[in-house]
């Protein structure tokens, strides 16, 4: 990574093409969790379906935490810091836990 005269990064295209995947993520994660919410009241309300996905929308909100930070931190003047592996692996366990949540909710 190359750096100017005056200390700034030259960030090229790389941290733009991370955060709109970032965006990418959380626009899926959000259909997810829409698509969780009106199978879970399509025939009507039952406990295991509004269980289901009132997890679906806490996984999705944990995510889109995580993701608003790591954009955040991409789109700064300076360079980033770097995901730590406790941010990735909650980013991929929400992600996992969303898939799960949905699968449950359409079996």
């Amino acid at each position: 990574m190359s750096k100017g005269a005056d200390g700034e990064r030259d960030p090229g295209l790389q941290p733009e093409r991370t955060r709109l995947a970032w965006r990418r993520t959380t626009l899926s994660g959000t259909v997810c969790a829409v698509l969780a919410v009106k199978t879970a009241l399509h025939d009507g309300p039952s406990p295991a379906g509004l269980i289901a996905c009132a997890l679906c929308c806490a996984f999705w909100l944990a995510f889109l935490y995580a993701a608003h930070r790591r954009i955040h931190s991409l789109a700064s003047p300076t360079l980033p810091t770097p995901l730590t592996p406790r941010h990735a692996t909650a980013a991929a366990l929400c992600t996992v836990a969303l898939a799960v949540c949905g699968a449950v909710l359409v079996l």
